[in-house]
């Protein structure tokens, strides 16, 4: 597919960041993953018959200095798989990068592919697996694969202060990281419900149902309830 070239470009990433990119792009260590990915590259949706689909891993996206970290489950098969950038060219992603730009994280409130412009401010946007899975269903195995990307993107924002997780999954990984970078889980645990707050001493956890289609369509997750979660992420980002 033709792509047009952006106006403005893109934040040039720390070394360290760039270096996790690229290890993450070239990730093959869950053989179920690699298969399928490269599977749905091959045979493609006919809707998107013209493109060349991305078939890879998804490393996070946005800006290297972000105070607000968003986590999502993994990427699906004909959006991200497709455009290679996370959240993109589905409806997930028109849910989320709409209402980033609403509330000032973002500089245009579409997101159809790599080269269409869209810049985040103050947000990085990543995922708890990085390989679109089947039946959108990453195993526990190939979530503890992914789970030292999520760990060093952690260590590689200093300045993260806010974090939405998109759903149970991603707040579990969320959780996980932490433990691994040495931060105990507080007691008592922390239950997933949609824009609770957990503050921490460093960073501030909003839970958010994810803006799968399936959430949004029967209405479990309203325009709404998912503007709530990011008023909460704007003013704990004040000043």
């Amino acid at each position: 597919m033709q792509q047009s070239k952006p106006n403005n470009p893109p934040r040039r990433l720390p070394a360290v960041l760039a270096t996790l990119q690229a290890e993450i792009v070239a990730c093959r260590r869950c053989a179920r993953l690699v298969a399928h990915r490269e599977g749905v590259a091959r045979e493609k949706r006919r809707a998107f018959a013209d493109w060349e689909y991305w078939g890879r891993p998804l490393p996070g996206y946005g800006d290297p200095t972000a105070r607000l970290l968003v986590i999502g489950l993994a990427p699906a098969a004909h959006g991200g798989n497709r455009t290679g950038r996370i959240f993109t060219g589905d409806r997930s992603g028109d849910w989320l990068y709409a209402t980033l730009h609403r509330f000032g994280f973002a500089n245009q409130p579409t997101s159809t592919h790599r080269e269409d412009g869209l810049r985040l401010t103050d947000t990085w946007v990543t995922a708890a697996a990085r390989c679109a899975p089947p039946d959108n269903k990453p195993t526990p195995e190939e979530f503890a694969n992914c789970r030292p990307f999520l760990v060093r993107e952690l260590q590689h924002l200093p300045r993260v202060r806010v974090v939405v997780a998109l759903g149970r999954v991603a707040f579990d990984a969320f959780w996980a990281a932490r433990q691994v970078l040495g931060h105990p889980l507080p007691r008592p645990r922390p239950q997933f419900a949609h824009a609770q707050t957990y503050p921490l001493s460093d960073v501030t956890v909003i839970g958010s149902y994810h803006p799968s289609q399936r959430n949004t369509q029967t209405g479990m997750l309203t325009q709404a309830m998912f503007d709530r979660v990011f008023a909460t992420a704007r003013e704990l980002l004040q000043p």
